[in-house]
């Protein structure tokens, strides 16, 4: 009997195999077919209209074939409430827009504070230290995981993310709080700042070869280990350990040259004058980049603020944190709380209306108008030109990574509309430039807003005490690679 029942499995899982094997090759149900591809072929009629958007699109990009004439009119460009704020960063060619957005909150809280005629931070000078502690992460992250086999899910994402641009308020507070701040030129900007790809190229080629010494020489001391007295391994093992520790202080000296040549030595003190709107002298000092931030802002980046995240796939009122998501190992991973959109919406009024920017991240080229400055949900119809529909809500288009956090920006103004008492339209302040969009800023519907605003960082004074204890919670941690958490760029 047990025989006869093992050859019916064996021939059902053959058939079974055989089947799949026939589908992948297209000869079985499953495949397109002659007859198939006549029946769907009658999806383009050939009418005069469809003829009409063919040509058009021979010869022009879609996205200005979609452009909705009927929203034609600019958006009202009036706000209710507005933080003050003095000026336009510009990221160039490059993926730092968290780095930007962060420092842009900064700057608007000092320049308010101080009665200054303008402040831009040293981008450069983070981004610097930004760079070497990403290194400094994914190479203790190779020594951490030393054990573990090339094909581990955590060992594949190190080497595929060795180092990058891209970042979030996370990476913001950690490395203010531990490097502190300079002005803008005494680090200014270089070609290579401001054109990242070929430098983190080189440096990500040489990390994952230091990646590979650091598991190579670990592999080879635990094969001599091995081979001593067992009395002997917990000794060896820890000189071992030292072996590597001290292998990556020599990696990271190179990386550090390979910084410094890109883009300049980061400077250890500086004199500064500060003048006031009316360009009066107020002080002139010697500062170290700590006590240049201690002094002007001195808050406790890493405690004064919650990120609060709108996804509709995870279950609201509760804490996420991401594995190995942070800019510095020795700092925190990124935690957030997940809310529906009007409790977002709530905080995010409460500060603009207290003068204070924020920290915003979001899909932000859906239905973008980049010459108006706007994002609207009406900007563009990709439906009537292509005729088909395009019906995913949010939550639908994170599932099948249609849509995602992309880019951040600097939450700066609300309209409210006083019948409703609802908000109407936001605005950000952007860092593309002072000629991008509407004045250096992007304005967006309400509606847009829902769709596709994804995280804000927001001072804790302006929490809610129900969502200040949902942080009491023990986090839900989810792996590196789920794509809702990639980077901003």
């Amino acid at each position: 009997m047990k025989r006869l029942f093992y050859a019916a499995a064996c021939a059902a899982i053959m058939t079974c195999t055989g089947a799949a094997a026939q589908q992948r090759a297209g000869s079985a149900e499953g495949g397109i077919s002659a007859e198939m591809l006549a029946e769907i072929s009658k999806g383009y009629e050939g009418n005069a209209a469809d003829k009409a958007v063919k040509n058009a699109l021979a010869g022009s990009p879609i996205s200005v074939l979609a452009v909705n004439a009927d929203n034609a009119p600019m958006i009202d460009t009036h706000f209710s409430d507005r933080v003050r704020t003095k000026g336009i960063t510009d990221q160039k060619s490059t993926g730092r827009c968290w780095l930007f957005t962060g420092l842009n909150v900064l700057r608007a809280k000092v320049i308010d504070k101080y009665d200054l005629p303008g402040l831009e931070f040293s981008q450069n000078y983070l981004y610097f230290y930004d760079q070497l502690e990403k290194a400094n992460l994914f190479l203790q992250g190779v020594i951490d995981t030393k054990e573990l086999p090339y094909e581990d899910r955590t060992v594949d994402w190190l080497f595929r993310n060795p180092l990058g641009d891209g970042g979030q308020f996370t990476g913001v507070s950690n490395l203010i709080m531990k490097y502190g701040l300079v002005p803008a030129n005494e680090m200014p900007e270089t070609y290579q700042s401001t054109n990242t790809s070929q430098m983190s190229t080189l440096i990500k080629t040489k990390l994952r070869e230091d990646g590979l010494d650091l598991r190579n020489a670990y592999a080879e001391g635990y094969a001599k280990i091995a081979k001593r007295p067992k009395k002997d391994a917990g000794r060896l093992l820890e000189e071992l350990d030292g072996q590597l520790q001290a292998m990556k202080v020599q990696q990271l000296s190179e990386i550090y040259r390979m910084l410094v040549i890109c883009l300049g030595e980061p400077p250890v003190e500086f004199e500064w004058t500060r003048c006031n709107s009316k360009d009066e002298i107020v002080s002139r000092k010697t500062y170290t980049p700590k006590s240049f931030y201690e002094e002007l802002i001195g808050d406790n980046l890493e405690d004064n603020y919650i990120m609060v995240m709108n996804d509709p796939c995870r279950e609201y009122g509760k804490v996420y944190e991401i594995a190995y998501d942070r800019h510095v190992y020795d700092g925190h991973n990124w935690l957030y709380v997940n809310l529906p959109i009007e409790r977002i919406k709530e905080m995010a009024i409460a500060s603009i209306k207290d003068n204070v920017a924020m920290y915003f991240s979001c899909d932000v080229r859906k239905c973008l108008d980049l010459k108006k400055g706007t994002n609207d949900v009406a900007n563009l119809d990709y439906d009537s030109l292509m005729g088909v529909d395009f019906g995913m809500d949010k939550k639908e288009r994170v599932q099948t990574y249609a849509s995602g956090s992309t880019h951040a920006m600097t939450l700066i103004a609300v309209d409210i509309c006083e019948q409703t008492g609802k908000p109407v339209k936001w605005m950000v302040e952007n860092s593309w430039g002072p000629s991008s969009g509407y004045k250096g800023c992007l304005i967006m519907t309400d509606e847009w807003f829902n769709e596709y605003m994804f995280r804000l960082v927001v001072e804790k004074k302006y929490v809610p005490a129900d969502i200040l204890q949902m942080l009491e919670q023990t986090p839900v941690q989810l792996p590196a690679w789920d794509p809702m958490f990639a980077s901003e760029e």
